[in-house]
This record gives C-alpha cells, sequence and structure tokens, in this order.
C-alpha cells in the first residue's frame, strides 16, 4: 500500500512539473519581434496623446496599464507629451504613441501597430476608438492589451465566449471584461523569454523608421496589408503589411464582439 501511495504522489508531482513546465513555455509572442537593446531592464517612452471624453478616462487608464506592466522585470514604460496628432497617431521612431480619437464606426475598439526593421520593432502605435461606449473594464482591458502588444506579445486566447483567462491578453465580453482587466504572471514570463537576449545595438530612443513607414496612414483597414490571423469568431485580428528591404507593419486589432469588419476584398495582397 505505502508503494503504492508513493508511487501515486510521484506521478502527480511529475504531472504537475510537466504542467507547470509547459505552461511557462507556452507561446503567445507576436512572433518573434522585439525592441533591440543591450541591457534589461530597459525603458520605453509611452508618447500621451490621450483626451478624456464625457464617457471615457483614458488618462486613468493609461497611469494604470503603466504601473501594471512596470512589474515586469525586463522593462519600464514611462509616459511623455505625447509626439503626434490622435486622429492620425503616426508612428514615432524608438518609442509608443498612445492615442484616443472617434475613429469611427470601423468594427475595432483598439488597434495596436508595430513597424518592424529585420525583427527588430522600431517604433508603434495605440489607437482607442471613442466611437463605441464601452464599459469602464473594457477600456483598461483594451489600453492593457493595446499596449503589451507594443512590447512584442500576442493574445493568450482569441475567443471571446471562453472563460476568461484573468489576463488582458484575451479577448472578452463586455460583462467578464472586469476579470481581463491587468495582465497576468504569464504575461510577465513571456516577457522574459521575450528579452532574454540582448542585442548589440537598440530600436529605443530617438531613431528614424523609413519615410515609407512614418508617412503612413494607418486609420484604414486598406492601408494595414493582408489579414494573417483570424479569432475563433473569424474576424480578422491582425495583418501585415510588407513595404520590402525587411521594412514592415503588423497590425493587431480589438474587434468589436461580433463585429465582420473585414472583407477580403477590402484589403491589399
Amino acid at each position: 500500500m505505502k508503494l503504492k501511495t508513493n508511487c501515486l504522489r510521484g506521478f502527480v508531482l511529475l504531472f504537475l512539473l510537466l504542467a507547470s513546465t509547459a505552461m511557462v513555455k507556452a507561446d503567445h509572442s507576436w512572433g518573434s519581434y522585439h525592441w533591440a537593446r543591450s541591457s534589461n531592464p530597459f525603458t520605453l517612452q509611452l508618447g500621451d496623446n490621450l483626451t478624456n471624453t464625457t464617457r471615457s478616462n483614458w488618462k486613468s487608464n493609461f497611469g494604470i496599464a503603466i504601473a501594471d506592466w512596470n512589474k515586469s522585470t525586463v522593462l519600464d514604460t514611462v509616459a511623455v507629451a505625447g509626439g503626434t496628432r490622435a486622429r492620425r497617431c503616426a508612428i514615432t521612431g524608438g518609442r509608443v504613441e498612445v492615442c484616443n480619437s472617434a475613429y469611427g464606426q470601423t468594427g475595432w475598439l483598439g488597434v495596436a501597430g508595430i513597424s518592424v526593421t529585420n525583427g527588430h520593432i522600431t517604433g508603434a502605435y495605440v489607437k482607442l476608438n471613442d466611437t463605441y461606449s464601452m464599459n469602464d473594464a473594457e477600456e483598461q482591458l483594451v489600453m492593457c492589451q493595446e499596449i503589451g502588444h507594443t512590447f512584442g506579445l500576442g493574445h493568450q486566447d482569441e475567443g471571446f465566449y471562453n472563460a476568461p483567462l484573468g489576463t488582458c491578453m484575451d479577448y472578452t465580453q463586455a460583462s467578464t471584461a472586469n476579470q481581463n482587466m491587468h495582465p497576468n504572471q504569464h504575461d510577465y514570463d513571456m516577457l522574459e523569454q521575450i528579452y532574454a537576449h540582448l542585442d548589440s545595438s537598440t530600436t529605443i530612443g530617438a531613431m528614424a523608421v523609413p519615410a515609407q513607414v512614418a508617412l503612413g496612414d494607418y486609420r484604414s483597414p486598406r492601408a494595414w496589408g493582408r489579414a494573417v490571423r483570424f479569432n475563433k469568431e473569424g474576424q480578422a485580428i491582425l495583418f501585415e503589411r510588407d513595404f520590402g528591404n525587411g521594412h514592415k507593419i503588423f497590425t493587431h486589432i480589438y474587434p468589436v464582439p461580433g463585429s465582420r469588419f473585414y472583407n477580403d476584398e477590402d484589403h491589399e495582397h
């Protein structure tokens, strides 16, 4: 009996160890894209182009998201004066621009775009759509998620109608958004994996992005390029536009649940 009990305990411990290892190694990075830097932790500037509205409190959401992501051991974020017009929210090299505006009936609540050169992020933007009414929890979720994308994080889950995972890197319904307002430990673990290796150069700070990228107007899905990923509800959630010579733009979408804004004929291939 004692031998059987010991064997059972050993099996349970092995199972838990393997499950834990699988969780740590589970991948929700955004490809292999990351900011180049020569040391950790690194500091990334987030441009504040935000304006509170009668039904949103983006300034507060922004501060909470910064505090949340700064719990990471590999990066620190700092709010700085915005460097773009909120309506356009153009890419600024070496940093992230965070904007809100009434972008219209686009079918998305939030968008995160990153400029990539030869696998390294060179600039990024976040757009938050005031056209749609979001509750306080949804606003915090979308703010947190879109900023998380600019570090190289993908989603932990992409189904709106699954049980919430307790992380902002998850799609969920408005009624359960309060369970997904902040990063979880798995997000911090994933950032450690993404930024485990150091680079000999940096893409952080005052640097230029290619003119064709910086001058691009990414307000319309037509400018996002081709859809390369769809969620469980069939919505296009990731787009890629290739400018050649190693320069690309990737655009991540937080769609309005149930919307079908993507039409294959409306996008480049």
